[in-house]
């Protein structure tokens, strides 16, 4: 799977418009990234990856490049 997709499925899992993310963007700088988003990203990356992502992990989580980085 590309960063590409892969993006796009952060995108779907935020509920943000496709092409809004890109690997440099601030994940506090999208104001979709709430809890409730985390929790989504964790059962993404659970599902879609099978990568189980703690807590601590997703709080050291700066940029979309970060998530990439994990997913990897």
């Amino acid at each position: 799977m590309t960063n590409e997709e892969k993006i796009a499925l952060i995108e779907e899992t935020l509920d943000i418009e496709s092409g809004s993310l890109n690997p440099e963007t601030e994940l506090l700088s999208v104001a979709e990234y709430d809890s409730m988003a985390k929790l989504s990203l964790i059962v993404l990356c659970d599902e879609n990856f099978n990568k189980k992502l703690s807590g601590e992990q997703i709080r050291a989580f700066v940029t979309v490049g970060d998530i990439l980085a994990f997913l990897d």
